[in-house]
């Protein structure tokens, strides 16, 4: 008992000390400002080694990190593959490096590699295309070891601060299934609720929402904010069922009751709201503007889903003051409404040619407002031994003010008139691939932003694409700044 409440104690400390603006090693003053980790999309891939496979299966997965360290494969995940056990030691490294003086851990989803079920029956089953009762159990039991592998991996790396986190669309025992979403989540809240909220919310609370939907909020102690992490996987399909509109009922509750209590708001999602900007992109005239019809997007669009949800922001200005999703893999934002910005962190994962990468967050004290980033990356071209800085959202721009959404709207406005901010926007998207287009705007470079600046590099044969994706969520918005002009 004495020992449960002097933990309980320290977690409150922590949390106290994280948002106040004070040191915990020393107790005096850090400044206005706190940081956050931010990173995504690790699709962790157990299978990189198949001859591990009889060993992980039967191990324990405190035994998983010696069985991987035994692996002949030692080298990082390679452009178009998923994340293995060298490349989540790096990224978590480099994580653990920035977290030292970060005030919070956000995690936007999808630790699970691709196509995850599907490779373990090949490994697993007599018939790979038929698998039996027995089959389904063994693939769930597994699934679950390797959610609390890389759990005990982050914790590891990033000590007692709490991970706040969204769940992705691959975190889930089918693609498919929504039984099996629902499975996913009974079999795994416990591990999502002591390895990254670190038990730092009401269990009871957390549980009853996480296993229903898939969803929680977080109020951490001593601070002002609210954390609300949204599943919004369901918001991409029509399936015949409640679960996206009663979340979107229960956000709205949240976020008003946040508001009568004079708290802020940070929203945590996977698969963002506005266009499929991929889908858009696969069909292009000699302009670089879309000839995909209609605009793919990427929430369902027989239902209101995105509109609902954008009226929670016209109901409550000023009380979110933080969006994030993930899902895409890629840097980038989209402008929500006239204050309102959703930022999404590249992936950890390469699989879709980009460098792993994610995000350190700069905030307010007072108002919980971001007012800069840094990129910390990997590059794949270099294979250096760590995750280095890429760039400075101030710097890179050469704008910086008190807060970061009204400087990203500032950005997009300026796209079609600006060549510094299109090309650096197009380098960045990927995290510096620098075989798909160079980068002369790196930190490593000196340079002096000026907005005049005229374009060293051709950016995408599709900028447009990236540009009306970032500017216009909706969709009749987004179609006519994409279609053939």
């Amino acid at each position: 008992m004495v020992k449960a409440a002097r933990c309980t104690l320290f977690l409150l400390m922590v949390t106290i000390s994280l948002f106040c603006g004070c040191s915990s090693d020393s107790g005096a003053p850090a400044g206005n400002s706190f940081s956050a980790v931010v990173f995504s999309d690790i699709h962790f891939n157990p299978f990189y080694d198949p001859t591990l496979f009889t060993a992980l299966n039967s191990s324990a997965v405190e035994l998983w990190p010696d069985i991987f360290k035994g692996s002949s494969v030692q080298s990082v995940s390679v452009r178009g593959s998923d994340t293995n056990y060298p490349s989540l030691v790096m990224a978590l490294s480099g994580i653990k490096q920035n977290a030292g003086t970060a005030s919070l851990i956000i995690f936007t989803g999808d630790m699970l590699g691709h196509s995850l079920t599907e490779t373990f029956y090949k490994n697993y089953a007599k018939d790979p295309t038929h698998p039996t009762p027995e089959d389904v159990v063994a693939m769930k039991a597994f699934t679950d070891k390797i959610v609390a592998f890389i759990m005990n991996q982050i914790r590891l790396s990033v000590g007692s601060i709490p991970v706040m986190f969204a769940i992705g669309n691959s975190d889930s025992y089918s693609l498919i299934d929504d039984g099996a979403n629902k499975s996913f989540r009974e079999n795994t809240a416990g591990y999502f609720y002591t390895k990254f909220l670190n038990s730092t919310v009401d269990q009871q609370t957390f549980l009853s929402t996480f296993k229903s939907g898939g969803y929680y909020s977080a109020e951490p102690a001593g601070t002002n904010l609210v954390v609300i992490g949204l599943d919004t996987v369901p918001f991409t399909n029509n399936l015949q069922n409640t679960q996206a509109t009663d979340e979107l009922t229960w956000l709205e509750t949240k976020v008003a009751a946040a508001k009568a209590g004079g708290k802020k708001v940070w929203l945590l999602m996977h698969v963002p709201p506005g266009a499929n900007i991929d889908g858009a992109a696969s069909s292009v005239d000699v302009n670089g503007h879309s000839t995909t019809t209609p605009a793919s997007m990427m929430w369902d669009t027989s239902s209101n889903y995105q509109e609902r949800f954008l009226t929670i922001f016209a109901a409550n200005p000023g009380v979110i003051t933080l969006t994030l999703a993930a899902h895409t893999h890629m840097d980038e934002f989209r402008v929500m409404t006239s204050s309102d910005v959703l930022e999404i962190t590249p992936g950890i994962t390469p699989y879709f040619g980009n460098n792993p990468a994610f995000k350190v967050f700069t905030f307010a004290k007072e108002s919980l407002k971001p007012t800069d980033y840094r990129s910390v990356y990997y590059d794949l071209g270099s294979m250096p031994d760590t995750f280095n800085d890429y760039y400075t959202f101030s710097h890179r721009y050469a704008m910086q003010g008190p807060s970061l959404n009204d400087s990203l709207i500032s950005v997009s406005n300026a796209f079609d008139t600006n060549n510094f901010y299109k090309s650096a926007y197009a380098i960045g998207y990927n995290s510096g691939n620098s075989s798909l287009t160079p980068d002369p705007y790196s930190n490593t470079h000196s340079y002096t932003p000026v907005i005049t600046q005229p374009s060293q590099v051709t950016p995408y044969m599709n900028w447009p694409v990236f540009s009306c994706g970032a500017k216009f969520i909706n969709q009749t918005d987004f179609y006519n700044c994409v279609k053939p002009q």
